[in-house]
């Protein structure tokens, strides 16, 4: 869960449903390994809905009275609009309950598109409705039928929502209230609202993974889903969408429903790594992945679907935690497994999604360290990071780091390199500006530390770039006439962006041989 780690306080809440007074602390998680359970009796007439049991029931605005209610034979499988001052409310119950007892909440369009409801109830879960239109939003109603199926009747405490258009608009309404208590969000060209947009960093920091599966040419895929996606993603939450090409608005879901349902089901489980040593006691975690785009044919829905995110691509977690007097955090993204050795990148600057060279030396087993700027400086000091080497040394990591860095990040990368030459196992910069204001001399007049200590370097530039000629020309020359070794990769008819290689493999080669060497 990408928060510190004392975890917001449970809040202790009051449900009044019917005359029953029901108090609720904290949640339970899902019975992983647990055997499965008979399903749950509730009250009144069922009915059937595709194949399964379906129980109605009534509820009162005022007093949240929960009732037991038949349902007119003409809605078939479907629900009408409740009359004013009440809601419908709907359970489903599974032949056979899945450990946990784990359910999925809808609200607004009942019945429409249910393929990916009817996949769960035969996984196991329970499938939940309350009423919900223009008029009828998310409110009391709605935490009152939490309580009443949780705490009167051991559901899950973190359902999984489905929402489709409107629908997605109040899923993200209710979860960004109640973020502990949700396990994951599937939104289907979903609607939107201010206040749930000023909600997702919650639901990032409770780490509630979500999916977007949308049209191409829906008005509200630029409007809501990718807002969405691109907020979501700058606070470190998982956010996976799929993207039918060709398609709008309608016809909502996949005719499919598995890849849906798997999210579903692998959300719910809801289990994370126990944090590495290095971290301490106190530190925050999120998710790091490339926003790559997959072109992949589904036939099942006669198109091909654009994919992203960490349901098609591998999901590291990334930590920010404060040393004893270092001013400014350390960033690490840990990759999923360590390499030999535990070769790591040290650098100056944020690490951006699209960081080709990064994700794959996180693929290959690198650690991806960024080392810390003070806040009320104007950039990094040595003593700040010798701390930070000196931290992660001693909890194994390789003593000799790959430095590294984009544009004005690079001068640091390199100043900290040249005080500390017998550190380094290479450089690697991109479109690189040698100025810091960690030494007094800058790093491009002061090359011959690191020709000395026999550190290999590599650039990858613009053609076009304006600080191509003025640093890393110049270097290359010093260099060379130090005796050192420095590559350069042009990239031709580029200028300052975009950073980085257009083929990550070269400098990933490069960096990986460095290593490796004796």
């Amino acid at each position: 869960m990408p928060q510190a780690i004392s975890q917001p306080a449970m809040p202790f809440k009051l449900f009044k449903i019917a005359s029953l007074t029901i108090g609720v602390i904290g949640f339970l998680g899902t019975n992983r390994g647990a055997e499965p359970s008979a399903p749950l009796s509730f009250e009144g007439e069922k009915a059937a809905w595709h194949g399964f049991d379906r129980y109605d029931f009534l509820m009162d605005e005022q007093t949240l009275a929960i009732m037991r209610f038949q349902a007119p034979a003409s809605e078939g499988s479907g629900v009408k609009d409740p009359e004013k001052g009440q809601r419908r409310c709907i359970v489903v119950v599974p032949k056979e309950a899945a450990p946990g007892r784990p359910w999925s909440w809808r609200g607004c369009y009942w019945d429409h598109q249910p393929q990916t409801e009817v996949e769960l109830l035969k996984r196991g879960f329970h499938v939940a409705y309350i009423s919900a239109n223009a008029t009828l939003k998310p409110g009391k109603e709605w935490d009152a039928w939490y309580a009443y199926l949780t705490s009167r009747h051991g559901l899950s405490k973190k359902p999984a929502f489905i929402g489709m258009s409107r629908g997605g608009e109040y899923a993200y309404t209710w979860a960004t209230g109640h973020p502990d208590k949700v396990s994951c969000i599937y939104a289907d060209n979903p609607g939107m609202n201010r206040d749930a947009f000023a909600g997702l960093g919650e639901l990032a920091r409770w780490d509630v993974p979500l999916l977007h599966v949308c049209g191409s040419i829906d008005p509200l895929l630029g409007k809501n889903s990718t807002v969405i996606e691109k907020i979501y993603q700058q606070f470190g939450g998982r956010i996976s969408v799929m993207i039918k090409e060709g398609f709008g608005h309608h016809p909502h879901s996949l005719r499919d429903p598995k890849p849906i349902a798997d999210f579903i089901e692998q959300s719910i489980q809801g289990a994370s790594s126990a944090p590495p040593a290095f971290v301490g006691r106190k530190f925050a975690r999120s998710a790091y992945y490339g926003i790559e785009d997959l072109y992949r044919n589904y036939p099942s829905e006669s198109t091909y679907i654009t994919c992203r995110g960490p349901l098609f691509t591998e999901c590291y977690d990334r930590y920010e935690f404060d040393l004893p007097n270092v001013e400014g955090a350390v960033t690490v993204i840990a990759p999923t497994a360590t390499a030999p050795g535990k070769p790591w990148v040290f650098r100056a600057g944020f690490v951006d999604r699209d960081a080709k060279v990064d994700l794959a030396l996180l693929a290959k087993g690198f650690h991806i360290v960024t080392g810390p700027v003070p806040y009320n400086g104007d950039g990094p000091t040595r003593k700040d990071w010798d701390a930070v080497y000196k931290h992660l040394t001693e909890h194994g990591f390789s003593r000799k780091p790959v430095m590294q860095g984009a544009g004005g990040a690079a001068g640091d990368a390199y100043a900290w390199a040249i005080e500390n030459p017998d550190k380094v196992s290479c450089i690697y910069g991109e479109n690189p500006i040698l100025r810091s204001k960690m030494p007094k001399t800058p790093p491009l007049d002061n090359p011959a530390p690191l020709a000395k200590a026999g550190v290999p370097l590599l650039h990858v530039c613009g053609s076009l770039d304006p600080w191509l000629a003025d640093n890393t020309r110049v270097i290359e020359t010093r260099y060379q006439e130090l005796g050192g070794q420095i590559s350069i990769i042009t990239n031709e008819g580029e200028g300052h962006y975009p950073l980085g290689p257009k083929d990550a493999k070269p400098v990933v080669d490069f960096i990986t041989q460095k290593v490796n060497q004796p």
